[in-house]
């Protein structure tokens, strides 16, 4: 039998049971979203306990799942009477409020710190969870594929944003994975450009930064390219040659056994040979699931060692302050030792429209 998500966390932690109140780690051990509510998993099993807002759907999807149940929040199943029966409880440090904390040192209980144990787990996908992730990339890449006829002179960043949302919504998105990120023009040369009101012009640059969110997988994807050609973006063609460059660099040396230092490297190495690395502004990628920023991460400080199954960003960029900016990303993964993309459906050369 196919070993839970609950199971690998358990043997990587020494606490006797779970207790996790915290959204996406309820989503991780069971596979079901709830607002509220809290989930408790021992070697026995998992069990949710939430508000009649969830009790018909919940009961719905764990029907036929062994080692599952769901019960309605209630005096008798309370988190104070449900934890008094184990010697240790595993909870989340950084996501427990101090209150909370004090509340649970109350039982006296032995709290361990849980939260290493999930992002080791997280940090490995499963077969399932890298067939999710591939949906959200579809997904983004084909809602791209059909904004692009739909841009046109005068629209607003914010309308662009919302065209492509609906058009990954019709995809069958469940949600964006952020904030849709659209930058007109100089807007571009900030990398996390809030969208707003820029109308776009003729010859202006278009950075789109974007992600949807299938079975609670998030994607990231981000293109660059150009409205019209002006004959006045020379440098601006140079530039993303050498970002292209970088991006797929990266996909043909890194590997199962480097860090994230050395990933990280890849791309600022070649940056710095052409006097482009003091605009590569931001690290090099960060882990992608049901969270949009997890571990692990690509970055100048990283010392972790990357293996097969873990999903992560390509996102070399430069920017150049009111001027211009320019990043390419896929989503991709370590699979057979070597990085795969999840983006197959969009061409990453310049495209001018």
């Amino acid at each position: 039998m196919t070993e839970t998500t609950a199971a690998r966390v358990l043997r990587q932690t020494e606490a006797e049971a779970v207790y996790v109140v915290c959204g996406y780690l309820k989503r991780y051990l069971t596979g079901f979203s709830i607002e509220d509510g809290y989930v408790v998993a021992d070697r026995d099993g998992v069990t949710m306990y939430t508000d009649a807002r969830y009790i018909e759907a919940a009961e719905k999807f764990f029907a036929g799942k062994e080692g599952f149940a769901v019960r309605l929040m209630a005096k008798e199943n309370a988190p104070a009477k449900l934890l008094k029966k184990y010697k240790s409880v595993g909870i989340s440090f950084e996501l427990t409020s101090l209150s909370d904390y004090r509340k649970l040192q109350t039982l006296n209980v032995r709290l361990v710190d849980v939260m290493p144990a999930f992002n080791a787990c997280m940090a490995i996908k499963t077969e399932e969870e890298l067939a999710a992730i591939g949906k959200a990339c579809a997904i983004a890449e084909e809602g791209f594929l059909k904004l692009l006829p739909e841009i046109r002179e005068g629209m607003t960043e914010r309308e662009c944003a919302a065209r492509l949302e609906y058009e990954m919504r019709l995809g069958g998105a469940e949600g964006m994975s952020f904030d849709t990120i659209v930058a007109f023009g100089a807007n571009a040369s900030v990398p996390h450009h809030e969208t707003g009101d820029t109308r776009l012009r003729f010859g202006d640059e278009i950075l789109i930064d974007f992600g949807c969110r299938k079975e609670g997988y998030c994607s990231d994807i981000t293109r660059t390219f150009l409205f019209g050609d002006d004959q006045k973006h020379e440098t601006f063609k140079e530039l993303y040659g050498r970002v292209l460059r970088a991006h797929e660099l990266f996909k043909e040396k890194f590997h199962a056994g480097m860090t994230g230092k050395e990933g990280d490297a890849i791309a600022r190495e070649y940056f710095k040979k052409h006097g482009l690395d003091k605009y590569f502004t931001h690290s090099l990628g960060h882990g992608i699931g049901l969270n949009i920023h997890e571990e692990p991460r690509l970055s100048p400080k990283s010392s972790t060692v990357f293996a097969d199954g873990m999903v992560f960003s390509d996102e070399p960029g430069v920017y150049f302050a009111g001027e211009v900016g320019i990043r390419i990303e896929d989503t991709v993964a370590l699979q057979g030792g070597t990085v795969r993309s999840f983006m197959h459906k969009t061409d990453k050369k310049l495209i001018i429209i």
